[in-house]
This record gives structure tokens, sequence and C-alpha cells, in this order.
């Protein structure tokens, strides 16, 4: 019998020493056979992608003990030259963060390039077509033009999207694909799953899965492992797992869904924000001949909404739509190429520097990523007491930390963080100091850009109900970003579906799901294999 293509076996992971000494990974062990869709699961801080590192040996400064088994031969005895050969080539990795796997100095088709040439050694010309092919497959338009741009130009699902082009490009023998649908739209996560499967069948390619997505686990992996506080706590079947879960903590993370947290607004809810005719465009250069003429590209197309006090609009569509553009226009960041942003009735383009500066106290946003929006330098007291120290400067320091212990306690943290850096927190733990930040300049307007699209289902639904605690507390507005259908539907009262910089269908949350008009934002909505 031929031994498993990966066996691990008694992994233990640990990091730093004597009363600061952590234990990631406790006495892990399975095994991955040649061909198998394998995944692994669990929440933040589980232990599932250090597990993951450990493989290819990209932690530093770990005490590791057990064996990584390869075609029989153990990792952990190579030399890192010998595992230089292996990584890419034999074992790739699709890791969680776009933004910062990608180099920002190349561009993404030259990086694919790069390591087409680094392990199969391919002419130059025969690299870049492949790297093109890579990206039309995992589904970016105009690869071609594409594959030219800097990892920053590209949206995070496109970046998402060439990192995994990325990865496959030398035809590895085991993928280890660490959330690699997360930052994917519903429509292209089927696409990305149906590649993974062509390849996989293709080239007898392995492929182990690390996600918080259990309905992705249920429909593509052979078998689930299941991890808490670092320990494999159950393993087996996919079927047989979610049928009959063994573990209480199997059985919470299978019942773990968004619940909706909507309550009713008042029908005579003022208007706090509005855009009329909204365009946003950006110059772009033109092909060919006219190489040094500019063009533009619209990107917001004379879009009109309505935010009344206490609501929540839901602006859902895919990567590339337009979403965050159209915010942060009505934010006042993004110039607009025309149309207007109301604030309590006024435009805000009239607004002088003193007016301005009063909005962006009054109108705050939430981003995507905490721990990219969270300076790394600050403490959370800080952080937290940074805007109170721009806007209200005459603030006396007690008055102003008193502030900060008032707005954590707030997002149900105490004053215990006030020293801390972010690094020290779990995701949903930055999500919520994000969340203060804002809260305490006492806004009317949150705009929220995915912000639980990286936070475990669990933390989610609490983030969720803190967001709905809030908003009925203080009668905040929302402005929802999102591509998780599922959570817009939790929380948002209206939705406006985006697709191409245009606002193509908008109506009552319940409405619109359970009837939407429009062909796309039908597509959209049985992506997303909503429950009834």
């Amino acid at each position: 019998m031929n031994p498993p293509l990966l066996d691990i076996r008694n992994l233990s992971v640990g990091f730093g020493a004597g009363a600061a000494a952590v234990q990631a990974v406790h006495d892990v062990s399975f095994a991955i056979e040649a061909g198998e869709r394998f995944a692994l699961v669990g929440e933040s801080g589980s232990g599932k992608s250090v597990t993951a590192l450990s493989i290819l040996r990209l932690v530093a400064d770990a005490r590791t003990e057990g064996q990584v088994l390869w075609g029989g031969d153990n990792l952990m005895e190579k030399s890192e030259r010998q595992m230089r050969g292996i990584r890419g080539a034999d074992i790739a990795m699709i890791f969680q963060e776009p933004m910062t796997a990608l180099n920002p100095l190349y561009p993404v088709g030259r990086q694919i390039v790069e390591a087409i040439e680094l392990h199969e050694g391919a002419p130059r010309q025969e690299a870049e077509k492949r790297a093109v092919a890579l990206l039309a497959r995992t589904g970016i338009p105009d690869a071609a033009r594409k594959a030219q741009s800097f990892p920053h130009q590209l949206s995070g699902g496109q970046r998402q999207r060439a990192m995994i082009a990325m990865a496959l490009a030398c035809k590895p023998k085991l993928l280890l694909a660490d959330e690699p649908t997360t930052a994917l739209d519903v429509t292209i996560r089927a696409q990305i799953v149906d590649l993974l499967r062509d390849l996989q069948e293709e080239y007898s390619l392995a492929i182990m899965l690390i996600t918080h997505d259990l309905n992705l686990v249920r429909s593509f992996a052979n078998r689930v492992g299941v991890m808490e506080k670092g320990r494999l706590v159950e393993c087996g079947p996919t079927a047989a797992l979610f049928e009959n879960p063994q573990q209480p903590y199997t059985r919470m993370l299978i019942e773990s869904r968004p619940r909706r947290e909507v309550k009713p607004i008042a029908a005579d809810a003022p208007i706090v924000l509005e855009a009329r005719d909204v365009v946003v465009a950006f110059p772009r250069k033109l092909d060919g001949w006219r190489w040094w003429r500019h063009d533009k590209v619209a990107v917001v197309r004379r879009i009109s909404l309505q935010l009344g006090e206490g609501e929540t609009l839901g602006i859902v569509g895919e990567s590339g739509s337009g979403k965050t553009t159209l915010a942060m226009a009505m934010l006042g960041l993004q110039r607009m190429s025309g149309g207007q942003v109301a604030f309590r009735g006024q435009d805000i383009a009239g607004f002088d520097r003193a007016a301005m500066r009063s909005l962006r106290s009054k109108v705050q946003v939430v981003f995507q990523d905490p721990f990219g929006s969270l300076s790394p330098r600050m403490t959370i007291s800080q952080i937290v007491g940074e805007g109170l120290a721009f806007h209200q400067p005459g603030l006396g320091a007690a008055e102003r930390e008193q502030s900060v212990v008032d707005a954590l306690a707030e997002v149900g943290l105490d004053s215990s963080v006030l020293g801390r850096y972010p690094h020290e927190f779990s995701g949903g733990q930055r999500q919520r100091i994000a969340i203060a930040r804002v809260l305490i300049l006492k806004p009317r307007v949150l705009i929220l850009d995915e912000p639980t699209s990286a936070l475990d289902v669990s933390i989610q639904q609490q983030v969720l109900q803190l967001l709905a605690r809030l908003q009925q507390k203080y009668r905040l507005s929302y402005i929802f970003i999102s591509h998780d259908l599922a959570v817009v539907r939790a929380m948002a009262h209206r939705i406006v579906v985006l697709k191409d910089g245009e606002a193509v269908e908008a109506g009552e949350t319940e409405e619109l799901v359970g009837n939407p008009q429009h062909p796309y934002s039908r597509a959209l909505f049985k992506a997303a294999s909503l429950p009834a």
C-alpha cells in the first residue's frame, strides 16, 4: 500500500518561552491522499493556518515537534535549500491576505512569470502566455491588460484571483488553500471551486482547504478536520460529519449563521445622507498608437440613493462594481465627476474647510481589514483617542481618556486593553476597536465596508449584534457594503444592487431577496444560496 501524499504525525507548534510561551498546535495528526480534497475548519486562533504554514516550514521562531511526511520523507529534516525546491513546485500555498502576499513593486503578471521561470526554466514568452491564461482562468476579465497591473490597482477579489493563479502556475501536487474564496464574489466562488476541481482531476492534485465557509466545505471536501484551540477535535468524511457531528464545537460551527437584526424605523425618519446622480470617473491610458493620450472610464454612473435616520442601506455587487468608490464619494473622500452628495439636505460640495471637518466626524467609515486600518505603532488608547485629539483639541487628557474607556466599553472591551497594540488581538477584537474609534466622535452615519468579511461565523454574529444595538441606542444610520449577501440580509432595511457602476435594482430587503427582478440580481442571490 502506497503511503499518503502528506502524513502529519503528532505535530505540535509553540512560540515564545517561559511565562510568554504559547502552544498554538497540540499533537495534531492527519493524512492527505493523492488527489484528495481535505478541509481544515475552525475559528481564528484554532491553529489552522499555523498547521498549514508548518507543512512548508514557514513559521518563524517556532518550537516544532512531530513529523511532516511528504511522500515518506520528513520535511522537518530537509535543508532550507531543499525546501525552496519543494515550495511552489510540489506544494503551493494560497495565502489569506493577497495584499500582503503579492509584491507591491511588480505587476501581477510578472510575479506569475517569475514563479514559472524559477521552478521550470520556461522561456519568458511562454511563461507570459501561461500567466495571462491563468489569470483568465481564475475569472479576471481582460487578463492581458490586468497582467500589467500592480496589486494596488486591482480590487480585493482580483488580487485574490491573481494569487490563486500564481499558486497554480507550476502544477503542484498539493495546494494549501488558506481561505481562497474569502475575498471573492459569490458568483466567482463557484468558478474558482470548479477550477480547483478541474485542476485536481487533470493533475491528480490534492487540496488542503483552510476555511470558515462551511457551505464551501460541504460541497467541496471529501474529508473534514475540525480544529479548536490548537487541537484536532474531530475528523471524518464530510457527509457523516455534517449529518452527525460528535463534538459540541463542531455542532456550534455548523449551526452558526447570520440572524436578522433589523428593527423597524420611523416612517417619517429624516434623510441624513443622499446621493443625487453621482458620477465618478478615472483617467485611463488609451491603447495602441494613442498611448500618450487619456480618456475617462466611469466607475460610478449616475447613482441616486437616500439614507434615513436609523436605517441600514445595504450596497451589494461584485468586485469592481463601484460599491466602495460610491461610499468614498459620499464620505467626501473621492472627487466626483458629476452629481451631488447632500448631508442633512446640504450639498457637501459647498462646504468650507470647517464644515468639511465637521462632516468627517459625523460620517465615519469602518474599513474591511482592521489590521490594515489600525496603526501597529500606536496603543489602543492612542488609536481610539486620535479622532478626539483632532476634532476636539481643547479636551483635557483625563476627559479624553475617559471618553476612550467609555467607547471601548460600548463595544465590549475594558480598560485593560488601553496599553496594548493591535497585533495582540484577534480579528473580531480588532474590528471592535475599529468601531470604538469611530463611535467616540458620536457620528450620525457609519459607512461599513465589508466589516465582517474577515471574521469567523460566530464572531460575525457578535459584531452584527453589536452594530444593531448601537444603531438602536444612538439612532445611527449605516451604509453596509458587502459581497456576503447573508450578512447584508441580516442587517439591511433596504438593498441596492450595483453592476459595472450602475444601480440595477433597489428595494426592501426581504422583497428583493425573495423576488429579484433584474437578471443580475437573480444570479447574485441564486449563487449566494440564501436560506428561506
